[in-house]
């Protein structure tokens, strides 16, 4: 999808349960904008993102942010999620879903562990892409990030302006289909 396409796409209703019961919405946020971290828990890149996607999530909680990890592995299951989000050290608070079927990734186009999706009201795509530039390609890291696109979206989004770059190439590992 172009950029255009992209901040235009409005997403179909999808409720999901996540690993506890409760019944999300997370393409349709009841605050400002909903993140979802598409992870595997075999992703190294994605494995080494945990400390920062915990710290975005705190971060924006108090704006009314709400954050998804939502696991792209075809058959894990409810306890290996919370296996691998304790091995993590992922706080509890952020809820877990199991995309096995790839339902949310099909919707929101997610092809990479990790890749970031904001969502906004109305289910609208405001953004899709890398967390941040530490990896400038795959084995490559940087030794410090420069570009740090998911905040720079949500902020962008939290003072009502459009997001100025609404897709970025993540790098990571493939969604498994």
């Amino acid at each position: 999808l172009s950029t255009l396409c992209l901040a235009l796409l409005l997403l179909p209703p999808i409720a999901i349960r996540d690993i506890d019961g409760h019944e999300l919405k997370p393409l349709d946020p009841a605050g400002p904008a909903g993140v979802l971290f598409f992870i595997t828990n075999d992703c190294p890149i994605a494995n080494s993102y945990a400390p920062e996607i915990q710290r975005i999530c705190g971060d924006y909680a108090a704006k009314g942010v709400k954050c998804t990890l939502v696991y792209s592995d075809l058959s894990v299951d409810a306890a290996a999620i919370r296996k691998h989000r304790a091995d993590y050290g992922y706080n509890a608070t952020i809820p877990a879903v199991s995309d096995g079927s790839h339902q949310l990734a099909q919707a929101t186009g997610a092809t990479i562990t990790p890749e970031a999706v904001v969502a906004g009201k109305a289910g609208k795509v405001l953004y899709r892409g890398r967390i941040d530039n530490f990896y400038a390609g795959l084995g490559k890291p940087r030794r410090i990030v420069t570009e740090h696109d998911l905040r720079q979206a949500l902020d962008e989004v939290l003072a009502g302006k459009p997001v100025s770059h609404p897709q970025t190439q993540a790098v990571g590992c493939y969604i498994p289909r």
